[in-house]
């Protein structure tokens, strides 16, 4: 079992062993069964490789099944499997779900009525008009910084009933990084209680992009793991991309400007990012999407804007408003609710938001700031 654990973190021996604090030749002896770790060896490895402690007792290998469809491709071929830390984000991200639909049933909640309305069959334009008027926002932005507007975004999707889920890390553990190579992010329709998960390694200006993406999924009442890659090829994900595409900067009024803007390109971009109220990525995002520009001048604005990102990231910022962001401020509100009437249990409380059950008053407090 401990072949098992190790190759389902991408470990050969010596990374394992040094994850455990061993010796390779050590932990290659418990691996072909000629030691047995002792007792708090065995629960260090577990805890090491991420595995559950009783897995490394089992005769026969767990089968990882998938716990949502996975949309991911890189040229037209579907990506290898899930790491261990994408699939206890979704984990994660499911239990909180099944917890919030018990509640809203218990209130009596109707089903939402825009969770499956349209199919990847359905009219682009009019998709994205229909996010637009369910999230009652105006039919074009008015023009601005485009990291208030993805504020706006949030909140008024979270208004309508969706759980809008953000981290870069899993739970807290800031040594496990979400890996934006992998994924993006995910969406889980649900008629009660859908779910979106933004990716927050990635570079924010890319992330109101997948915002939008993984909203369409839910119009759609779909769920799956994206990576919104200009290259995935899937039927469902290129009509994810081309309704995030129309919703942030309308094909008709994007083409109609492009040649009136400063025939500089790094002006005309930021000229169109105030205008649309959104990122200079996410124009050159559409320009490359309606021809207007190489694929290879996006890729690499892309990942300069990573690594920028990547390079000013200091410290973990505001502990409480992170751990809001990571679980949905809805779906803090509903838990909270709960425990300050006596119906959750400060423990329960504790685990479904990520914190101290002693920090749970705390974060009450953030939410309310």
């Amino acid at each position: 079992m401990l072949r098992w654990a190790r190759d389902r973190v991408g470990l050969d021996v010596s990374a394992a062993a040094q994850t455990a604090g061993v010796a390779p030749e050590q932990f290659q002896r418990w691996e072909d069964g000629e030691w047995q770790p002792t007792f708090k060896q065995a629960q260090q490895v577990a805890s090491s490789l991420h595995a559950p402690f009783g897995y490394l007792f089992l005769r026969q290998a767990p089968i990882d099944e998938p716990l949502l469809p996975d949309l991911r491709t890189l040229g037209g071929t579907l990506i290898g499997k899930p790491s261990v830390n994408l699939m206890e984000t979704v984990r994660r991200a499911l239990q909180r779900q099944a917890w919030y639909v018990e509640f809203l049933q218990e209130q009596g909640a109707a089903p939402l009525p825009f969770v499956g309305r349209f199919s990847p069959q359905s009219n682009v334009v009019q998709v994205a008009q229909d996010i637009r008027s369910t999230l009652k926002l105006a039919s074009e932005p008015q023009a601005g910084h485009w990291e208030p507007y993805h504020r706006l975004l949030i909140k008024a999707a979270e208004d309508a009933g969706i759980l809008v889920m953000r981290s870069g890390i899993v739970g807290n553990n800031t040594r496990r990084k979400l890996d934006v190579a992998e994924f993006r992010g995910f969406a889980i329709s649900h008629p009660l209680a859908p779910v979106v998960f933004i990716n927050s390694s990635d570079a924010p200006s890319a992330r109101l992009f997948t915002l939008l993406h993984e909203l369409t999924h839910i119009w759609l009442g779909s769920s799956g793991v994206s990576d919104t890659a200009p290259g995935n090829t899937r039927r469902e994900e290129v009509f994810c991309n081309a309704v995030a595409g129309e919703f942030l900067a309308p094909s008709e009024l994007f083409a109609k400007l492009w040649p009136l803007a400063s025939e500089d390109l790094s002006t005309r971009v930021a000229e169109l990012a105030r205008r649309f109220h959104v990122s200079r990525l996410v124009i050159l995002r559409r320009a490359m999407d309606l021809g207007l520009i190489a694929p290879e001048r996006y890729g690499a604005f892309y990942h300069a804007e990573l690594e920028a990102f990547r390079e000013a990231e200091k410290g973990g910022g505001n502990f409480y408003r992170n751990a809001v962001a990571k679980i949905s401020p809805l779906f803090a509100r509903a838990v909270i609710a709960e425990t300050l009437s006596g119906r959750l249990l400060l423990r329960e409380a504790g685990k479904l938001l990520g914190v101290q059950p002693a920090k749970i008053r705390d974060l009450a407090e953030q939410l309310d700031a």
